[in-house]
C-alpha cells in the first residue's frame, strides 16, 4: 500500500461512521475504491461529498496544492444548488455578501445604458445568491468532503484512465508513488480541458469557438468604502454584468462583483476571437478598468490577485457524451455553463450531485457500473433545469458568432440615442427622434435590424 494514501487517511469522527472508516481503510490498503472523483472544484466536491455521505469509499484526487489553490477569483454562489447538498452551509461557508441588486450595462466607449433591479426581498434570509472568493470557498467545501468520509489527496496528476480489455474504465494511473488505483466508477470533474476525457476519446479536442478566456482581478478596499460606493449595507452585495465595446468587437462580456472588502472585476471573450485579433486578455481588462463608468468604482483599490482561466461557453451543442462504461463527466468537463446568465457553479454542483445520486442508487440496487446503467445519469440531467436551460439557449452562440454587431454597433447606437434624447439643446424631440431613427438606419438597415431581432427572439423564446 502507498505510504501517501496511508498518510492521507481521515480519522473517524462524529461525521463519519466507524463502519465507513473501516471500509475506506480497507479500500486504501487494496487501492480499490467504490468511486474515484478526479478534481476538487464545485462539481467534484459536490459528487465526492454526496457519495461519502452515503457511506461509499470515495477517493478524490486534485492536482493543485490544495482545493482552490488554482482559483483566486471572486465568483457567484447560487444557494439552491448547494443547499440541496449541504442544507446548513450558511453556518460555516466563507460567504462574502448576499446579492440584493443586479445591474445590466450596455457600454460604448464613453457611457453606458442599462437596467437595475434591487429588491429588499433578496435581503431576507435565506438569501438566494452570494459573492464568494473561490480560493476560500473551495477549501471549505473540501473540508466538508473530508468530514463526510472521503479520502482527498492533492498534488496528484492523473495521467490516464485505466481500461479493461473490454474497454471499461476500472481506475486511474497517477504520478508519484501511487501507481494504479482502481474503482468501480470514475467521475471526471477535471475542468474544461478535461485531458483525461480527451485522451480516452470520450470528448473531442476543445474548439476555440466553444471556449472563452476570462481574466479577473480582485481590488481590495476598506469595507465601508465598498458599501458607500455601491449604496449597500453590511453584508449586502451588488453584481454588474456588462457587454458592449469593452470587448473591442469580440464576443464576450464583463462583470463586477462587490465583496466584503474587495471588488472582483473581469472580462472574457471567445478564444477564437482572441486568436483572430492582436489584443491580449490583459490589455482588454486594462481597457475595461479605464472605462469612465468603471474606473470610479475601482479608484483607490489595491490590486492583489490576478487570474486567467478558460470557461466552456459552446452551449448545448458542445456537450459531449457524459456517461459510459465505468465513467461519468460532470461540471465544466461536460461543458455545463449557461453563458447567457453567467451561471456555472450551480450547474457544476448540480451535475456533480446528480452523478453521485445515480451511483448511489446503482450501489443500493447492486447493479454494475455499466454504460447501460449509468445512462440513468443522462436521464436525470434531461429532467433537470440544467439541460432545460442549456437547450433554451442552444442557438445563441451561433448567432453571436456570426453577428458581432451585438457587441459593437448596437451598444454604440443605444448609448448615442440616449445621449441625443437627453441632451437639452434647443432642438425639438421630434427632430431628435428622427435623428435617432436615421442613425440606426444608416448603421443597420431596417430589414437588418428586424432580422437581428427575429433571430434573437427565436433563439431565446
Amino acid at each position: 500500500m502507498s505510504e501517501t494514501i496511508q498518510a492521507g487517511m481521515p480519522a473517524p469522527d462524529g461525521n463519519m461512521k466507524t463502519l465507513q472508516a473501516e471500509k475506506l481503510s480497507a479500500a486504501a490498503s487494496a487501492q480499490k475504491f467504490d468511486v474515484i472523483v478526479v478534481g476538487a472544484g464545485p462539481a467534484g466536491n459536490a459528487a465526492a461529498y454526496t457519495l461519502a455521505k452515503a457511506g461509499l469509499a470515495v477517493l478524490q484526487l486534485e492536482r493543485g496544492e490544495a482545493p482552490g489553490s488554482k482559483n483566486v477569483q471572486g465568483a457567484i454562489l447560487y444557494s439552491d444548488a448547494l443547499e440541496r447538498i449541504i442544507p446548513d452551509f450558511r453556518d460555516s461557508a466563507p460567504l462574502e455578501r448576499h446579492i440584493i441588486e443586479q445591474r445590466m450595462w450596455v457600454l460604448d466607449d464613453e457611457s453606458y445604458i442599462g437596467t437595475t433591479f434591487r429588491s429588499n426581498d433578496f435581503n431576507k434570509p435565506p438569501h438566494n445568491r452570494y459573492t464568494i472568493i473561490r480560493a476560500k470557498f473551495d477549501k471549505w467545501f473540501s473540508k466538508k468532503v473530508r468530514e463526510a468520509g472521503a479520502l482527498v489527496i492533492c498534488e496528484v496528476t492523473v495521467r490516464e484512465l485505466l481500461r479493461s480489455k473490454q474497454g471499461k474504465v476500472i481506475g486511474v494511473e497517477v504520478d508519484r508513488e501511487l501507481g494504479n488505483i482502481y474503482a468501480d466508477v470514475v467521475i471526471l470533474a477535471d475542468g474544461v480541458n478535461s485531458t483525461l476525457a480527451r485522451k480516452a476519446g470520450f470528448r473531442e479536442e476543445l474548439k476555440p469557438k466553444d471556449v472563452a478566456l476570462a481574466v479577473k482581478e480582485i481590488h481590495f478596499l476598506p469595507r465601508d468604502v465598498v458599501e458607500s460606493r455601491f449604496n449597500i449595507g453590511k453584508d449586502e452585495g451588488v453584481v454588474i454584468e456588462m457587454l458592449g465595446k469593452i470587448t473591442q468587437g469580440m464576443m464576450g462580456t464583463g462583470f463586477l462583483y462587490a465583496n466584503k472588502d474587495s471588488i472582483s472585476i473581469g472580462v472574457g471573450c471567445m478564444l477564437s476571437d482572441f486568436m483572430a485579433q492582436k489584443t491580449t486578455p490583459f490589455e482588454l481588462l486594462e481597457r475595461t478598468k479605464a472605462h469612465p463608468a468603471i474606473k470610479p468604482l475601482l479608484q483607490g483599490g489595491e490590486m492583489k490577485e490576478y487570474s486567467a482561466h478558460l470557461i466552456p461557453e459552446g452551449g448545448y451543442h458542445a456537450i459531449p457524451q457524459v456517461y459510459g462504461d465505468g465513467w461519468l463527466i460532470v461540471g465544466d468537463s461536460g461543458m455545463f455553463v449557461n453563458a447567457v446568465h453567467r451561471e456555472g457553479s450551480n450547474l457544476a454542483m448540480t451535475t456533480g450531485r446528480i452523478a453521485a445520486e445515480t451511483v448511489i442508487e446503482l450501489y443500493a440496487a447492486k447493479k454494475a457500473m455499466s454504460a447501460h446503467n449509468l445512462a440513468a445519469y443522462k436521464q436525470r440531467l434531461d429532467g433537470s433545469f440544467v439541460m432545460d436551460d442549456m437547450k433554451k439557449y442552444k442557438n445563441l452562440p451561433d448567432i453571436f458568432h456570426t453577428n458581432k454587431q451585438f457587441f459593437t454597433t448596437y451598444p454604440e447606437l443605444l448609448n448615442r440615442s440616449a445621449y441625443t434624447l437627453l441632451m437639452v439643446d434647443g432642438k425639438g424631440k421630434r427632430a431628435k427622434e428622427n435623428a435617432i431613427f436615421n442613425s440606426f438606419r444608416e448603421r443597420r438597415t431596417l430589414f437588418g435590424m428586424l432580422g437581428d431581432a427575429f433571430k434573437l427572439w427565436r433563439a431565446i423564446r
